[in-house]
């Protein structure tokens, strides 16, 4: 049989905004009223898990294992290892998933969850600490914890007080609290966060090095002091990368020939026939070690507003030519 309304009421866009702006109101002031809770059982959990050679095991239930799944990401990805298991399926085989090394990280927002609390004399059995994350102090599984954590609202968003909304965005930034406050302990860095993103926009920016994207060998494109000026632009022409470096006797670089430098001689109506590399090259050009990111290349290009930047190796010497469109083409910019 369908149980649905037969007809629905009128829409009444006024307020429909008007529950949208105290959704928001009702969650961000649960958020900022955490802030009260946060203490010693906070700092006591931080260490309780750094002390800890294992996991984080995240349980929840229903929303709160929604909430419970997300924090297990950012933790992982910060640097703590966690994984999620289901609280109904513990009891059913799953609880050989935690080990003594472990630490558990339980979500409840009333904190009396069957599923949870029919496990907690196992996991005590076991040794194995116990952080509650709930809404009561008084609950069975605050009683039972190792430490507790405060996730308190005063109300739900919901206009009926029953769905979970503010109650689990307490959780969700309690969590992140929690992770953040981990990496910062760890020492944990950009470089470190994008390990564990390799596939990621910032995985790229902060793992690809110059020398992973640049032009090398008889790619770069480069000719003596003493090279003609058609010498120069049929080596520009061939490598198709708009400009060459021009190097001394000594194959240090001396300067560099852009196409924007080619039009600024033409405005000039200068003769270019007789002119030489040497003559007409830009001195000090613009490079890059073969050992900085690629993304550092990028903002130099940027800021220069050019298209090609020259890369020197530990001794200074030319090892290699980059390019915005070999950026684009590994994704850094």
């Amino acid at each position: 049989m369908n149980n649905l309304p037969t007809s629905a009421p009128s829409f009444d866009a006024d307020r429909v905004l008007m529950l949208a702006r105290d959704t928001l109101d009702v969650e961000a002031a649960a958020v900022l009223r955490l802030k009260q809770h946060l203490g010693d059982n906070f700092v006591k959990a931080v260490q309780l898990v750094l002390a800890s050679p294992g996991r984080v095991v995240v349980m929840g239930m229903g929303k709160s294992g929604h909430i419970g799944r997300k924090i297990v990401a950012t933790l992982a990805s910060t640097g703590t290892p966690a994984m999620f298991v289901h609280p109904a399926e513990a009891s059913h085989g799953d609880l050989g998933m935690i080990q003594p090394l472990d630490v558990v990280l339980a979500i409840s927002n009333s904190g009396e969850s069957d599923e949870l609390n029919v496990i907690l004399p196992m996991i005590k059995r076991l040794g194995i600490p116990l952080l509650a994350m709930a809404g009561s102090a008084t609950s069975t599984l605050a009683r039972h914890a190792t430490v507790f954590l405060n996730s308190s609202v005063e109300k739900e968003a919901c206009p009926l007080n029953l769905a979970p909304t503010a109650s689990t965005t307490a959780q969700l930034a309690l969590g992140d609290a929690l992770a953040v406050a981990l990496l910062d302990a760890r020492g944990f860095k950009a470089e470190d966060f994008a390990r564990s993103h390799p596939g990621g926009a910032l995985g790229r920016k902060l793992l690809t090095h110059v020398r992973d994207v640049m032009r090398t060998g008889d790619q770069i494109p480069k000719v003596g002091l003493t090279a003609s000026f058609s010498e120069l632009m049929r080596e520009m022409s061939a490598k198709g990368l708009g400009a060459a470096a021009v190097m001394d006797e000594t194959s240090q670089v001396r300067g560099i020939f852009t196409d924007g430098d080619l039009r600024r001689l033409v405005e000039k109506g200068i003769d270019l026939r007789q002119t030489t590399a040497g003559q007409v090259m830009h001195l000090n050009p613009q490079t890059v070690s073969v050992d900085a990111l690629a993304v550092e290349a990028a903002e130099l290009m940027e800021l220069r507003r050019i298209t090609s930047v020259l890369v020197l190796d530990h001794n200074g010497q030319l090892c290699g030519v980059l390019n915005s469109n070999d950026l684009m083409r590994a994704k850094v910019i």
